[in-house]
């Protein structure tokens, strides 16, 4: 959530089963296509903690 501003992050599922990434506020702009298994790990990773330096 971007609060008011309403810029955010958008997540889909293709019909190939890849998973595109974009940004809504270019909503023609590229997408970054990622694979099941690829957005399975960085989901992984996200949960287990290994991105917290990336705010500190």
């Amino acid at each position: 959530m971007s609060g008011a501003v309403g810029n955010c992050v958008e997540v889909a599922t293709l019909e190939s089963g890849d998973i595109a990434v974009r940004n809504s506020r270019f909503p023609n702009g590229p997408a970054l296509i990622y694979t099941r298994a690829e957005m399975a790990a960085f989901l992984a990773g996200a949960k287990d903690g290994e991105f917290d330096d990336v705010l500190s």
